[in-house]
């Protein structure tokens, strides 16, 4: 029988008795110590401006590049780069070795990714970067190292320690790469005024997408539109709100403006009221001065006002004029709830 590898052994171990939540606050005290560090450090330089300012000029495209947990931290600032507005793309260190150097073209800007700054791949990889003539920025914890010496911008994310007890495993220093990647993205989103607007046409998928696109109107426009009569007689009402389906139907004037409107909830409290339901016209009933929103709103705002005025429903207007309902199913539907 093989004897057991040191991982094999740690990996079967019976766990050890410890403070499972004092270990826990204490890693986020110590990260969010260090990300205090990474701020003042901003201070320290002209880089990180000079930095933003360059990118904001470029022509071509931002080339995040790292290499282990570095090369991890890299593509989520390239994905948050390219969701605000700034072209970017990822290059692995060791692969751009062996042909991803060649994604590099002479209007691109690099940013690489290094706690150290002195790994054999980074050592490697700027006399390369250097030979392509593209401004180089460096983001590392050692501001002495050789990428910080061999860069055109030092991006400093001082870390004196990682959260790993044994001051191993990166977990302070990613994060804080990770935070001034972040840092860097926000200042370019601002500095290029990137709207919400902006933001939803990049991220035309998924609930995000929808918040910030989807109209009231592309909704209320595949339902019926359930309207009566102010002089309509209560059975007339009846079949328009359950033969549209959408618990309540609108009630317009002679002249077709809105007038108030009906819904289920008013006709069950409506019974106990009345004596002689023949009678009752729609007039007599109908709330006046229902919530509305137009067809142009975005629908996430339609869940805010049911939600504040506790409805499941809105009458939609356009223009001023009743265009119909749009109902809290809607909003499930679409997955905005």
């Amino acid at each position: 029988m093989s004897a057991s590898s040191p991982s094999e052994n740690v990996i079967n171990a019976a766990p050890a008795a410890v403070d499972v939540l004092a270990i826990g606050r204490q890693v986020l005290r110590e990260e969010a110590a260090a990300l205090h560090d990474v701020a003042d450090a901003l201070a320290a330089t002209p880089d990180f401006v000079n930095c933003v300012q360059a990118i904001l000029q470029l022509k071509g495209r931002v080339v995040v590049t790292g290499i282990g947990k570095s090369a991890h931290i890299a593509g989520k600032i390239v994905a948050t780069l390219n969701s605000t507005g700034t072209p970017a793309l990822f290059m692995h260190a060791a692969d751009a070795i062996h042909g991803d150097l060649g994604m590099i073209q002479p209007e691109d800007f690099v940013v690489a990714i290094s706690k150290s700054g002195d790994t054999p791949e980074i050592k490697v990889l700027v006399p390369l970067l250097r030979r392509k003539g593209v401004p180089l920025a460096a983001l590392v914890s050692n501001a002495d190292s050789y990428l910080a010496q061999q860069a055109t911008y030092v991006l400093h994310a001082p870390v004196t320690k990682e959260a790993c007890p044994n001051n191993l495993a990166p977990t302070t220093s990613t994060t804080a790469a990770l935070a001034l990647g972040d840092a860097l993205a926000v200042c370019l989103l601002e500095s290029r005024q990137f709207s919400a607007a902006d933001f939803a046409r990049l991220h035309p998928g998924g609930t995000l997408g929808k918040r910030l696109y989807l109209k009231v109107g592309d909704l209320s426009r595949q339902n019926q539109r359930p309207q009566v009569a102010e002089n309509a007689p209560l059975r007339d009402v009846l079949l328009e709100i359950s033969g549209k389906r959408l618990g309540a139907t609108a009630v317009l004037d002679a002249a077709g403006q809105l007038a108030g409107i009906i819904t289920d909830g008013d006709l069950r409290r409506m019974l106990g009221s009345f004596s002689d339901l023949e009678k009752l016209r729609a007039r007599d009933i109908l709330t006046p001065h229902p919530a509305t929103i137009d067809v142009e709103d975005f629908a996430a705002e339609a869940l805010v006002r049911m939600q504040l005025r506790n409805i499941t429903q809105l009458v939609v207007t356009e223009e001023g004029q009743f265009a119909g309902f749009i109902h809290l199913h809607d909003l499930l539907r679409e997955g905005l709830v």
